[in-house]
């Protein structure tokens, strides 16, 4: 289970107003030790929430006994990490948030060229960031692939399992 994830924004109250938008989250001021920062906040049992930070903003490791901490550094302009989410919403709702953004969302397959597995929606933070989303009608068959037993199917090529 993951609980929090952070992710870097230029704008972070812009981008945590409209993630809220896109999820139903409300976006708060960050309490922690990362001036300019906000999370969102699910409101689920597991205190699921999304943090977003000014751009460049690094996590140090500390030395000795000491935490971590956060310090300003150079932004990047692309990332390799990523996420999924599932959310209750339909893709319009997705691509309309996206697009009241000015940001690019697109609906696609994932899978071997070839076999498209699952679908999702390229959901893009700033035009930078991916966030990918299932809606409810996307979710199952992402749930049958990423299994040890459908992702083996797709490694040989066989179709993923059918549901029980």
């Amino acid at each position: 289970m993951i609980h929090h994830v952070s992710i870097p924004a230029r704008d972070p109250q812009a981008v945590a107003e409209v993630l809220s938008k896109l999820t139903g989250w409300p976006a708060r001021p960050f309490l922690g030790p990362c001036p300019g920062a906000f999370m969102l906040l699910s409101g689920d049992a597991f205190g699921t929430t999304i943090e977003v930070y000014p751009d460049g903003t690094e996590i140090v490791p500390g030395k000795g006994e000491n935490q971590g901490y956060m310090r300003p550094g150079a932004a990047p302009s692309l990332f390799a990490f990523h996420m999924l989410l599932s959310l209750e919403v339909t893709p319009e709702h997705v691509l309309k948030v996206a697009e009241d953004a000015g940001w690019r969302a697109l609906r696609c397959w994932r899978g071997p060229p070839g076999n498209p597995l699952f679908e999702l929606i390229e959901f893009w933070v700033e035009d930078r960031f991916m966030i990918e989303v299932a809606t409810p009608e996307m979710l199952d068959n992402y749930r049958r692939t990423v299994t040890q037993a459908g992702y083996d199917a797709a490694i040989t090529g066989q179709r993923r399992p059918e549901p029980a």
